[in-house]
């Protein structure tokens, strides 16, 4: 019989951290965390990361593993992911994945990363050719068309043409050849659900946790990273609190508006999230996080 794992998702701010610890509570779960935020240590204010309280509540696992100099990727993410999920079933408790991080959620239904191996000299010949330059060799190796592909994406058409010339190959086999693969938690049985508020309700929560994070210290502890080298990783540098802080450091925003931009920005990214879940998530349940009345009501299970 298939192991069984739970997966909570939903936006930013609807509320995911006090449901998954009710949850888990009650279904005495341990959570694996799918944000990819949390990795970092030190990074917390600016990730919501859950608190020693809450983290002493119910056992987490995948959060703090990492500088914030360090890079994460899918392959890293799924390897630690599935070591923390046999662990935990090892020890006869239930498993609860949470988070809002797309790529790293498709993770639990879906192969995410192929197995082609790109030599060095691949890399270091790809490297060197221009973005249009590389669109137009693809091109020539994919007499069929490039698909999908985001040719206006350096880091996607770098990486498609690297897999080309490193298989022999074009970008449909290699699509056909991807889908064919079994996803890293095919064995287990998952079971998915995702919380929703109303957008009045979700816009108020945004400008209250944004509020929040400003009053606990934000500024000061993007200070502290970027002396430790956040500028050094793009995607945490990015990240929505930390992008706008360094602008304000940069002098690039005033200071009276910081908690405006990242309101506006962290609406954005819901828009976002939002779309990704209806049109790459197979079939869940939807919850409304202000409707449901016990923990037990998240998977109807």
């Amino acid at each position: 019989m298939a192991s069984l794992l739970h997966v909570l998702t939903g936006p930013t701010a609807v509320g995911k951290t006090e449901w998954a610890l009710r949850w888990a509570e009650r279904r005495g779960a341990e959570i694996v965390s799918c944000d990819s935020l949390l990795f970092y240590r030190g990074a917390d204010i600016g990730t919501a990361k859950p608190t020693a309280a809450e983290r002493s509540r119910v056992p987490h696992h995948l959060i703090d593993v990492c500088a914030v100099t360090e890079r994460m990727d899918v392959t890293r993410y799924v390897a630690m992911a599935r070591a923390a999920v046999g662990d935990i079933l090892a020890r006869g408790r239930a498993v609860l994945v949470t988070g809002g991080s797309g790529f790293y959620l498709k993770a639990f239904f879906a192969p995410v990363a192929d197995e082609v191996a790109v030599p060095d000299e691949v890399r270091a010949e790809v490297a060197v050719v221009s973005l249009p330059a590389a669109v137009a060799r693809l091109h020539a190796l994919n007499p069929g068309g490039l698909g999908e592909l985001d040719v206006a994406n350096p880091r996607r058409v770098t990486r498609a043409l690297e897999r080309c010339l490193a298989t022999g190959r074009t970008l449909a086999e290699l699509a056909a050849d991807f889908a064919r693969q079994p996803g890293p938690f095919a064995e287990h049985e998952v079971r998915l659900a995702r919380l929703e508020r109303e957008p009045a309700d979700l816009a108020r929560r945004i400008e209250a946790r944004v509020a929040g994070m400003l009053r606990a210290g934000l500024v000061d502890e993007v200070r502290r990273l970027r002396a430790d080298g956040l500028g050094n990783n793009p995607s945490a540098a990015r990240a929505i609190g930390y992008r706008e802080v360094l602008a304000m450091l940069e002098g690039e925003l005033e200071e009276r508006g910081l908690a405006d931009e990242i309101a506006k920005n962290t609406r954005a990214l819901v828009k976002k999230q939002r779309t990704w879940f209806r049109t790459q998530l197979l079939p869940h349940r939807v919850v409304r996080a202000d409707a449901v009345q016990d923990a037990a009501g998240l998977f109807g299970d």
